[in-house]
């Protein structure tokens, strides 16, 4: 499947993940049922929510998020350019616009509340924030700035499922939080991911877009409700397969132990590579406890050519990667965003300098000492 002998990711499926599926195909029910609405309540336990709503993706989750707030023509949501496209895809698809702010730095790569604060305006209905890697952002700030001018918080925990901070559970302190369940996620499905909300009609609201906006859903129907249904709004088919939802409960079960090994790995990167001159690792100074730990990203020294860097990487068989290229310099976002009008400085600095190493439960450390003396060997030799 690679062919790199390291890879950035390598899916951990065991036997327990294909009897899970093969339990499914032998039921015969395969779109959203029993099996998704018992991972819905687990994922809802392990985040000590009332309830959570299953979807065909992240971006389904970010999406329905953006719809759940009515937002459209005429209002803007603040949110960074430092983020994978579908956070900005599903407030443009909306019809609103969004409007990116910049990071903090090089050793913390979320949302800068400070300058959010800068880009709201009345037209400002909510903010979207993205705890990068797995490491939270400054939600006391932004849950402040959110409450003070009277909109929306989202949480875009991509990166970060079932994570404590000391802000409380990623996802759970803001007003809806959106997780991933990608292929290459800390919790994988291929493609999948959940949705939770503070308040009880926004959550109802968003399970009911997710299936056609249907009053009565086909479950429903199964267990002999009523046949006939109304569709009082416009709705989306973000629902998740049953085969995707048992992956999902037993990669719940597995988070975490996978977690532990994760932290292992960053250990032992932060112990490796800290001699080198001139690297930044983003979040050095934070316990490893607290992080999903999804990435593994270092910062290079200025000047640095990282093509190069990675080119030498791959010719030692080790995966690099760029998480991610700015959102606002991509053609489409320029164009709804303020054009050339848009600057983010410290995000176009860091971006051009930062690398991800190979990060996932199944890396061993010998892999790990590997590529540190790989990026040791390809280091430049001043900052």
């Amino acid at each position: 499947m690679t062919a790199f002998d390291i890879a950035l990711y390598r899916p951990q499926i065991g036997q327990a993940e294909i009897e899970a599926v093969t339990e499914v195909l032998r039921s015969g029910w395969l779109s959203s049922g029993p099996v998704t609405e018992d991972f819905e309540g687990k994922y809802a336990a392990a985040l000590g929510v009332g309830s959570a709503v299953a979807v065909s993706s992240g971006t389904a989750a970010l999406h329905l998020a953006v719809l759940s707030l009515g937002l459209g023509p005429g209002d803007e949501v603040v949110l960074p350019s430092l983020n994978f496209v579908s956070a900005a895809a599903s407030v443009a698809l909306c019809g609103a616009t969004p409007v990116f702010a910049d990071i903090k730095g090089p050793h913390d790569l979320c949302l800068d509340p400070e300058d959010a604060a800068r880009r709201i305006t009345p037209r400002t209905r909510a903010i979207v924030v993205m705890h990068y890697g797995g490491y939270a952002a400054d939600l006391t700030s932004l849950a402040r700035l959110a409450r003070d001018h009277g909109i929306a918080l989202i949480e875009d925990c991509a990166h970060a499922p079932v994570t404590d901070s000391a802000h409380g559970m990623l996802g759970t302190v803001g007003d809806i939080g959106c997780f991933s369940f990608f292929a290459t996620k800390n919790l994988a499905m291929g493609e999948g991911g959940m949705v939770v909300a503070r308040d009880p009609a926004v959550a109802d609201r968003i399970r009911r877009l997710r299936s056609h906006a249907l009053t009565v859903s086909a479950q429903q129907r199964h267990r002999g409700g009523p046949s006939l249904y109304d569709v009082d709004t416009l709705g989306l088919n973000y629902r998740p397969t049953e085969i995707g939802c048992a992956l999902g409960r037993v990669q719940l079960d597995a988070l975490p132990a996978g977690q532990l090994r994760r932290q292992d790995a960053v250990r032992m990167y932060r112990e490796q590579l800290a001699p080198l001159p001139g690297i930044t690792v983003p979040y050095a100074d934070r316990p490893v406890e607290e992080s999903a730990h999804h990435l593994f990203a270092v910062v290079l020294p200025e000047g640095t050519d990282r093509e190069e860097l990675q080119d030498r990487l791959r010719a030692a068989r080790i995966q690099s990667g760029v998480h991610y290229p700015p959102t606002h310099l991509f053609t489409a976002y320029q164009e709804r965003a303020g054009g050339e009008e848009c600057r983010l400085p410290v995000t176009e600095d860091v971006m051009a300098r930062q690398l991800s190493l190979p990060l996932h439960p199944g890396i061993g450390k010998g892999e790990v000492q590997q590529v540190a003396e790989a990026v040791s060997a390809a280091w430049p030799t001043t900052p």
